[in-house]
């Protein structure tokens, strides 16, 4: 029992604190989403997208973390997009809100082979704060601190920066969270003012020579975080298959492993989505393979879409990678 305690201990810290860094990104870029990770990715694809992300970790553990997320990203010009995404996020007595406020610029650096550049800014506004409303007296402390009286609430406004080059079928991003440091004055200095968080996502979409409907995707999501240098690996497979028009479905895997542990994966696990008439469903299940395998089920991810307002954009800049040239 005791090292069951240690292990949800050290778990929820860390949880903590990356909750604190960046929203939770597991692998909900994945669900044809990658303005998740980037907001270089407003405005690509098609004219209206919105999807709603719901995540529960280690299922079966008490007060395990819990996600809720909301996304939509347009298109505002033949080269430019807008974007907004809004999550609330649950760990034990630990509850933050935020949003982004985003904005993407696509260029064309040559047209004939298929050669994009785009640029992206978001703005960053975070609630973080600890709910003392489920502090109880234990026999080790039958009196509360007098001095805890409120849930001891902040709020953060930072920026996110990045780049997206895309050359044919292969796609290459660099993201920069959270460039700015942290207010800590209401914490006294016990919590990290280092918030920066750096991204890359790349990865190559591969057609089927012998049958056009299908895709290969192998790709990478790789991060770091600038507080302390830890960095963790997503690699990444799916496969993809039109089925009329532009409905889809799709397979995959994911496997995350800190990178000085490579084989050691943090989560391991299969996703699947499907696209018909512009409605898209997606789940994601990742297994924990640490200690606290024996005491939970997993991770859960659902996402649910819509694309509507589909207009063609006479740039090609802004083409999704799953939509076939």
């Amino acid at each position: 029992m005791k090292k069951f305690l240690k292990y949800i201990l050290i778990a929820a810290v860390a949880s903590t604190y990356g909750q604190e860094l960046n929203l939770p990104t597991w692998t909900q870029y994945l669900a044809d989403n990658e303005f998740v990770i980037s907001p270089t990715y407003a405005g690509i694809g098609d004219n209206l997208r919105v999807r709603i992300n719901g995540l529960t970790q280690w299922v079966g553990i008490k007060d395990a973390p819990d996600n809720q997320s909301f996304y939509i990203d347009a298109r505002i010009s033949n080269r430019s997009g807008v974007g907004i995404s809004a999550y609330n996020d649950k760990n034990g007595n630990t509850l933050q809100k935020g949003a982004k406020f985003s904005f993407a610029h696509h260029i064309v650096l040559h047209y004939y082979t298929k050669q994009f550049l785009s640029f992206g800014l978001s703005y960053n506004i975070n609630s973080f704060k600890i709910d003392i409303n489920n502090f109880q007296p234990t026999p080790e402390m039958p009196i509360l601190d007098p001095a805890v009286t409120d849930d001891r609430a902040i709020n953060n406004h930072n920026f996110d920066l990045g780049f997206l080059y895309r050359y044919k079928d292969f796609f290459f991003s660099f993201n920069a969270n959270n460039i700015l440091p942290k207010d800590i004055d209401n914490f006294n200095g016990l919590e990290p003012n280092v918030l920066s968080n750096y991204q890359v996502y790349t990865g190559l979409v591969m057609r089927d020579v012998q049958n056009k409907n299908i895709e290969y995707e192998p790709s990478v999501f790789f991060q770091l975080l600038g507080s302390d240098g830890r960095s963790a690996t997503d690699v990444n497979f799916k496969y993809r298959k039109y089925t009329r028009g532009d409905d889809y479905y799709w397979v995959g895997l994911s496997y995350r492993f800190l990178n000085d542990q490579f084989f050691k994966p943090l989560n391991v696990g299969p996703m699947a989505g499907i696209m018909k008439s512009k409605m898209y469903f997606a789940y994601s299940y990742q297994i924990t393979t640490n200690d606290l395998i024996g005491y939970n089920s997993g991770t859960h991810m659902i996402t649910i879409g819509l694309d509507f307002l589909q207009g063609i954009s006479d740039c090609p800049c802004t083409k999704s990678k799953i939509n076939k040239f």
